[in-house]
């Protein structure tokens, strides 16, 4: 059971994270969807210009707070076009301006987050974004997928 949302024994729900490189935001949105929410909805992500793999710093902000990460590999959108989500959500400008058009009725969502892996500094000072969005995702993304649960 999560925060008192019980599955009745109905089909999951189903969303697809999307941003640019599918190596930061969306594996990180992803991994909390599946960790926290599991129970109601399945998560996938994936990117309109995937990069090589999940970045470090974000499968060690995640382990951080008990979400194992370590096991994404970064996508193509175009794979997810033809299979059925109840919602896609982006979570980056420029991911949302270019989102395919999905076969059948999809919500969409859009949340704005920076790309922590274009933070500079001293590494104490990368991790700290890294973690704010992580924060953020767990704080915006998922209250709004809850919501959409009942």
């Amino acid at each position: 059971m999560l925060s008192g949302i019980v599955n009745l024994g109905g089909p999951m729900k189903r969303v697809l994270i999307l941003c640019t490189g599918n190596s930061c935001r969306s594996q990180m949105a992803e991994g909390w969807v599946n960790h926290r929410l599991g129970e109601t909805w399945e998560a996938r992500s994936a990117g309109t210009r995937p990069a090589e793999a999940v970045h470090p710093l974000a499968v060690r902000v995640m382990a951080e707070v008990g979400v194992d990460i370590s096991g994404g590999r970064p996508e193509v959108v175009d794979a997810y076009l033809h299979e059925s989500w109840d919602l896609v959500v982006t979570v980056c400008d420029s991911a949302k301006e270019t989102c395919p058009v999905f076969t059948g009725p999809v919500e969409t969502l859009h949340i704005s987050l920076p790309d922590p892996a274009e933070a500079e500094g001293a590494e104490v000072e990368i991790m700290e974004v890294f973690r704010t969005v992580r924060d953020t995702i767990g704080d915006r993304l998922l209250p709004e997928i809850r919501n959409r649960t009942v």
